[in-house]
């Protein structure tokens, strides 16, 4: 199956990570500066083709900005990280564990972005389900800026199963609902705490708030009742951070 990845940072990290897998980079005709240039060395230096193209082709194949850069990459079907290797997964990440769940999140811009704010935390795993929702599309990994290449993400036949499975191993599940009672900064994020999140407009499904730990709201002072979910899981995933000291 072949891919494009589209963005001249989400284009670069691919080339650091999975250059076997990119089949050609497709950069825009006539431009010239240090970046792009920087990322030609680095496609050299991985042995990857280029081929210069005018803007107008480059922007029928990107379905976002690509800033005159498009990585074409041939994947097969099989995704990167299995359920099966969430325990394995686990054992491998820092002490205390800091985990991401997306209960449903079907925008791949929203993914996109969660996924940039859980590299930039320091989470070691993103869990969602495989139904009704959203996987690593080209427009996830460009707004992810090569998160996707770093946080391993898994998606998961029944979420509601793994998420007794993470608190059987000592995770502590804080899920994110505006009708809840307690503020998220009034609980103890310091030690093993998987963050949930619920999907755009419909919030947490049932079972899986069934199985949080705690529900917990952020502050909401103006009109709006609610943030966008990438928002959400940004400050949430920070207090996480701020509490641990880091």
């Amino acid at each position: 199956m072949k891919e494009v990845i589209f963005g001249l940072h989400a284009v670069t990290t691919a080339l650091e990570k999975r250059p076997d897998e990119i089949s050609q980079l497709l950069v825009q005709k006539g431009r010239q500066d240090k970046r792009l240039q920087a990322l030609l060395d680095l496609a050299a230096s991985q042995g990857v083709a280029v081929t210069a193209l005018p803007r107008d082709v480059l922007d029928e194949k990107a379905s976002g900005r690509h800033q005159g850069v498009i990585a074409e990459v041939q994947v097969d079907d099989t995704p990167r990280y299995s359920e099966k290797q969430i325990p394995e997964i686990l054992a491998g990440m820092p002490s205390p564990a800091l985990i991401l769940i997306l209960d449903g999140v079907t925008d791949p811009h929203n993914l996109g972005a969660c996924l940039r704010s859980a590299d930039a935390a320091g989470v070691g795993l993103v869990i969602a389900p495989k139904d009704k929702a959203v996987g690593l599309t080209s427009v996830a990994r460009k707004v992810a800026c090569g998160a996707a290449e770093t946080v391993p993400f898994v998606q998961v036949t029944n979420l509601a199963r793994t998420l007794k499975q993470l608190q059987d191993v000592g995770i502590w599940l804080v899920g994110l609902a505006g009708e809840a009672e307690q503020m998220l900064y009034s609980i103890d994020l310091t030690g093993p705490v998987g963050i949930v999140m619920g999907a755009e407009g419909s919030g947490l499904r049932r079972l899986t708030r069934e199985n949080c730990d705690f529900l917990a709201k952020l502050p909401m002072a103006g009109a709006v009742s609610s943030l966008n979910v990438s928002v959400a899981t940004g400050i949430s995933l920070f207090e996480a951070v701020r509490q641990r000291g880091a």
